[in-house]
Order: structure tokens, then C-alpha cells, then sequence
């Protein structure tokens, strides 16, 4: 840890500055160091992170809290990330020991919404349904996506909306039973669900 008796860390060389793709998401953090040979956890934001598997140009940016060891953002090429137990773990270029890796800790992962695995047909990135319109089968406007919830069983929306000029919050379940299409292109969620429920 820094403190006035020690410095701050370094980041390995290697690891080079880089400038921050339009398309960037943020889909996790690096927890902490992993082993002896430059592995290190990762808090995925996502209960399913293949796009931390299907990328290996990862972006970071130093933790909004705690110590800072770099500033602005850099690029870390990824050689492999895994599931393993409970967690997920990864091994970088330039990441090769131990202390290397506990140079990452807190930081911030972005990867371009770009490569992104496909979604299938009916499924949809959270990222995509944010601040997305949601209107029942009336044309009701509901609210807007402010996040989205993961209950265990079922997804829910977070909508934010307006009412006597108050901002308010509803939760509404994104199941096949009340949602009738999305509209990626329009911006929009049909669903069957009434302002009052």
C-alpha cells in the first residue's frame, strides 16, 4: 500500500496509454491478484460475462476510489480469461508475476460494445436496454430503463418517469408474459403492463 514510507505502484511496462473506444462499456473490475504468475480475479458486472471471454483488448481505468497507480486509460491485451470456481481469472501480456498483477487492483475494465459476442434471437445486452423507451400496448409512455435488476429468476426494469414533477421508479419483470417486443432501432420496449400495477 502507498503511504509517505512507500511509493505507489507502478504499472508494468508494456502496458501502454490508450485512447478510449467510442463504443466502450464498462463490464467490470480487477479485484485483486491471483496467484504467483501475473493472474488476477475479476468482478464481472454481469452474471453472464462472455464479453470479458470474447474480447482480448481490454481497457482500463484507475478505480474512482482507493489508490491511483496510473492515470487516464491504457490497454491491456488479454491472453486468456476463465471461469474458475466462483470467480473469473485472467493472464495479460506484460502482467508476470504477482506484483504486477496487484498494480491492476481496482481498476476499471471497458471493452468495445463492438465486440460484444452476437446475442441471440429474444436476448438483448443490458447495456442496449438502457435508456430505452417503454410504452404499453396503448401507447402509454411507462418510464424510461434507468438499470435493470437480476432477481435470480427473472430480470427486472428499472424505469424512471415523471409524475406531478416528482422523479419516481417502477419495477416491471422482463419476462416473455408482459414484454411484447423490443425495438433496438426505435429505442423502445412494448409491453403489456398498465401504469398502475
Amino acid at each position: 500500500m502507498a503511504g509517505p514510507d512507500r511509493p505507489a505502484a507502478t504499472l508494468p511496462a508494456g502496458i501502454d496509454a490508450a485512447e478510449m473506444p467510442a463504443d466502450a462499456v464498462e463490464v467490470g473490475r480487477i479485484a485483486d491478484a491471483w496467484g504467483i504468475k501475473g493472474w488476477f480475479k475479476v468482478l464481472p458486472h454481469s452474471a453472464d460475462p462472455q464479453a470479458l471471454f470474447s474480447s482480448k483488448r481490454w481497457y482500463l481505468q484507475p478505480s474512482e476510489r482507493g489508490p491511483r497507480v496510473f492515470a487516464g486509460t491504457v490497454l491491456l491485451r488479454i491472453r486468456e480469461a476463465k471461469e474458475h470456481s466462483d470467480t473469473i481469472v485472467a493472464l495479460a501480456d506484460a502482467v508476470d508475476d504477482r506484483s504486477a498483477a496487484e498494480a491492476l487492483r481496482g481498476a476499471r475494465i471497458f471493452i468495445p460494445r463492438s465486440s460484444f459476442p452476437t446475442a441471440g434471437n429474444d436476448e438483448y445486452y443490458w447495456v442496449d436496454l438502457i435508456g430505452l423507451d417503454v410504452v404499453n400496448r396503448e401507447g402509454v409512455a411507462l418510464g424510461r430503463v434507468k438499470e435493470l435488476l437480476s432477481t435470480g429468476p427473472q430480470t427486472v426494469l428499472v424505469l424512471q418517469y415523471q409524475l406531478e414533477g416528482e422523479p419516481q421508479e417502477r419495477l416491471l419483470p422482463f419476462v416473455a408474459a408482459f414484454v411484447d417486443g423490443v425495438d433496438l432501432p426505435a429505442r423502445r420496449i412494448t409491453v403489456d403492463w398498465q401504469p398502475d400495477y
